[in-house]
């Protein structure tokens, strides 16, 4: 695959989504995990979409279960947690491998075209964001520490 929109993903109850219905809008895309010290980071993202979502930006929430073990539920257990604890509106996905040998292709592509410290290739925890611009194009790379509120003026600037 050459291009983001090339990508095809599988949302929380089964169906097949092309990225291409993404397409001319700002993404953030990001790695989740339902019993992480990061969790939190739910409600700025979900405050984050709800103020600009508006403006042609969209979130696409990946849960993985990589990280100490904290994503163990199912597609539908991770929704309603979602659901209960921070009533999230933007999209959520299947739970995927975001490294090793069952990295999910989309990941590949991204840590390929956005790499971390010191080059490396490898999401290193949960809440690990990508934001990518209107046409595509991986733009940067945030760690798990940076919250949505310090990402806000980088969306913005998409938009």
């Amino acid at each position: 695959m050459t291009n983001l929109y090339d990508f095809s993903v599988i949302n929380n109850v089964g169906d097949t989504i092309p990225l291409l219905n993404y397409q001319n809008k700002v993404l953030l895309i990001v790695n989740t995990a339902s019993a992480c010290g990061f969790t939190p980071q739910y409600a700025g993202i979900e405050e984050l979409y709800k103020k600009y979502k508006d403006q042609g930006f969209e979130v696409l929430a990946f849960p993985c279960n990589q990280f100490g073990k904290q994503e163990t539920g199912d597609d539908a257990e991770i929704k309603g947690f979602c659901d209960l604890n921070f009533n999230i509106s933007f999209d959520l996905f299947s739970k995927i491998d975001v490294n090793g040998e069952n990295t999910d292709p989309l990941y590949d592509y991204l840590t390929e075209q956005a790499k971390g410290v010191l080059g490396s290739k490898s999401i290193k925890w949960n809440f690990t964001k990508f934001l990518v611009s209107r046409e595509g194009k991986v733009i940067k790379r945030f760690g798990s520490i940076d919250k949505p509120e310090k990402i806000e003026r980088f969306v913005k600037a998409l938009l």
